[in-house]
């Protein structure tokens, strides 16, 4: 794949669209509505009072996101080249949708949403514990939820499944439109394109283990952290503990495209990042941040993705593709929400 990243549409992303509810709390209030630290939930009926507690209770700081909007936007931030991305998602029409599309298009993002009149767009309480080095996400999908493939379908979406090179979708994605993600999968398998998810939360490798497992042989490159890789071991019966092996195993799993082999990609916080390809283990270490410099740490993961996405779009090698990805993982955490702010450092991303 040549160095075309000044091309509109070159990685399609499909997720749900949700505008982020951020604030600072204790333990004591993720118990009360059954939340853990580092975790990832779909909001259930006695989840519902916690976002209007947030408003009430709290300073909420507002931002649009989602996994799958936090990674493009990330992408284009260092590629710098306005619409080499596109996100395909499902929202409401109100206020919040407003937002949504004006930030996607501030971003550089091409907006191809679509609109359910009858349900609000989605939200994502984020809750940051021990001064933010802790983040507990529970999501109410809500419009979010209701994407179809018939959406993905419309010539004047689909053109945009044509366009790219590389096909981004979010594990969360599972629980919506599994038929849409794997659309997209045969089509990247039919000519030859880069098909890349992310395992993205300990309760999609479990409860949505089936879905999981019918988009997995597509997977050119899996991206995940270290509770979701051993969540999805446990998962698949893998009787491994060794995160090294794990990720071997997970790579080494039937794949449909032989012309590439799998990747695996594992980060573990400030411990080294492990990659899994064609048999053996490469760890990669994480630049340090003094733990005082740390604000948010939601979006980290979405962030290393984008900067790895945007330099491999570019055709980079991996070690490229790594320090851009811990780069982008770095400078969120510094700040509230997955944003990017500035220009991106040149020197630090340099081939």
């Amino acid at each position: 794949m040549a160095d075309n990243s000044d091309r509109e549409g070159l990685i399609l992303g499909l997720g749900n669209p949700l505008l982020d509810m951020t604030i600072a709390a204790n333990e004591e209030f993720l118990k009360k509505y059954d939340l853990k630290p580092n975790d990832a939930i779909l909001a259930e009926e006695k989840h519902m009072p916690l976002y209007q507690e947030m408003v009430d209770k709290f300073e909420v700081d507002y931002s649009a996101g989602g996994a799958t909007m936090n990674v493009l936007q990330v992408a284009q931030w260092i590629i710098g080249k306005p619409y080499t991305t596109v996100f395909m998602g499902c929202i409401g029409r109100d206020f919040f949708s407003n937002v949504l599309e004006d930030r996607a298009k501030e971003k550089g993002v091409i907006g191809r949403f679509q609109y359910d009149s009858e349900k609000s767009t989605g939200t994502c309480a984020v809750v940051l514990t021990n001064n933010g080095a802790n983040r507990s996400l529970c999501a109410n999908l809500a419009a979010a939820n209701c994407f179809t493939i018939d959406h993905l379908k419309k010539e004047e979406n689909f053109k945009f499944v044509e366009m790219a090179k590389i096909y981004y979708i979010s594990g969360f994605f599972l629980t919506v439109s599994p038929d849409s993600i794997l659309e997209v999968a045969n089509y990247a398998l039919s000519k030859n394109r880069l098909f890349i998810m992310n395992l993205s939360a300990p309760f999609i490798c479990q409860a949505f283990k089936e879905q999981m497992m019918a988009a997995f042989p597509y997977i050119d490159i899996l991206f995940g952290n270290e509770c979701e890789a051993a969540a999805f071991g446990k998962a698949q019966n893998m009787d491994i503990t060794d995160l090294k092996e794990l990720a071997l195993m997970m790579s080494n799993l039937p794949k449909k495209n032989t012309n590439r082999s799998r990747i695996i990609i594992i980060t573990q916080g400030g411990s080294p990042a492990i990659v899994a390809k064609d048999g053996c283990v490469q760890e990669y270490p994480v630049p340090q941040l003094p733990p005082e410099k740390i604000v948010d740490t939601n979006g980290a993961g979405d962030a290393f993705v984008g900067g790895f996405l945007a330099k491999l779009v570019c055709n980079k090698p991996i070690e490229t593709c790594m320090r851009s990805a811990f780069y982008t993982a770095t400078h969120v955490i510094q700040r509230v929400g997955c944003t990017c702010v500035g220009t991106p450092d040149k020197e630090i991303l340099q081939d």
